[in-house]
């Protein structure tokens, strides 16, 4: 008797709390540590919302998106998030899916100079001819750099790229051994911290909107697109309580970035808030609505693919809309239960 009302009481907890599943359901989730847009996961993780929509996340990270998006070739994850340049490389190369903005990093991406030469620079920005630029390839940095090239009309055969990891280019610009760097936030940060370095041209600046992508692997997404949904909904939940919960939300990104590797200060923390808009469920689809044509993620994405054509990365652009998809956003929307769950703070936020 008492073994059946145990089972009843049980059954009943479950009714009270439909997200719930019984089994939890393994998910690869790929993301880069420290890094703005990948705090949602940590959130999450923090918070206990994986379980509630039935999903058990296993982490993989990667210092930059290129290898990342090589790692899904093997399929040693299935979603993630990454920079819109190596998610266009993973669509071009293994199709590769994006379903999502995690932010608008246009004003994060940057290039930076040494502070003593900063005022030279700024003067006479042509004078960056014949410079070694220190970047990552095929990352955003990259392409945010390469705009603000073209921005002050210096070619980029004018100029020597020296590709190194972002942990490598803060190593030698604060050792004297580079005066011009392509960074992304908080890496800048650091380096105007450590280094005194300073920023001479952001994406923004150039003009380049710099999204950042969710992105999931396309065989995973068809055999399994109500785990995509659920993962989607865990991630918009997290920025909307974040939104709604700013204090808060500001110690937990010092704790995940001090798990990282990366020490910042309060001032640093302000501005990836202030300078990274993030988009909730609403605008999400707002902005990949193609009703009256192709969205605005299908134009920031092809902006993003011409770029990799001019610079050798790929040989042809890809089609934006075979790998650009609303189709799980959607599903979140339409699902009441999974739409009240990934939306439950948004009505709280300032």
């Amino acid at each position: 008797m008492l073994r059946r009302l145990r089972i009843a009481a049980a059954l009943m907890a479950l009714a009270g709390a439909p997200l719930e599943a019984a089994a939890q359901t393994p998910i690869g989730v790929s993301y880069q540590p420290a890094l703005y847009w990948a705090l949602p996961y940590y959130v999450a993780t923090e918070k206990g919302w994986w379980k509630e929509v039935g999903l058990q996340p296993n982490f993989s990270v990667f210092p930059a998106g290129a290898p990342q998006v090589a790692a899904a070739q093997a399929k040693s994850w299935d979603v993630g998030g990454t920079g819109s340049v190596p998610a266009v490389l993973g669509a071009a190369r293994s199709g590769l899916l994006t379903i999502g903005i995690t932010n608008d990093e246009s004003k994060a991406n940057v290039m930076m100079v040494r502070g003593e030469k900063f005022e030279a620079f700024k003067a006479n920005p042509l004078s960056l001819k014949g410079q070694r630029i220190l970047l990552t390839t095929n990352s955003t940095g990259d392409y945010s750099v390469r705009n603000c090239l073209k921005k002050y009309g210096v070619a980029f055969g004018d100029v020597q790229f020296v590709n190194l990891g972002q942990a490598q280019i803060i190593s030698a610009i604060t050792s004297n051994n580079g005066d011009v760097a392509g960074v992304w936030a908080p890496n800048n940060y650091t380096l105007e911290e450590k280094a005194g370095a300073k920023t001479l041209c952001t994406g923004a600046d150039a003009g380049a909107i710099v999204p950042g992508a969710l992105v999931v692997r396309a065989d995973y997404a068809k055999e399994n697109p109500k785990n995509v949904a659920a993962y989607l909904a865990v991630y918009l939940r997290s920025w909307g309580w974040a939104k709604a919960n700013p204090k808060e939300a500001r110690e937990m990104t010092k704790k995940f970035y001090a798990q990282g590797g990366v020490e910042i200060s309060d001032q640093a923390i302000e501005q990836e808030f202030a300078l990274r808009p993030v988009f909730l469920l609403d605008e999400q689809l707002k902005i990949m609505d193609r009703a009256g044509g192709a969205s605005d993620v299908d134009k920031w994405f092809g902006e993003i693919a011409k770029f990799m054509v001019e610079v050798g990365t790929l040989p042809q652009e890809p089609e934006v809309k075979s790998f650009v998809s609303d189709e799980y956003l959607k599903m979140v929307a339409a699902d009441a239960k999974l739409k009240a769950f990934a939306t439950e703070f948004d009505k709280k936020t300032n």
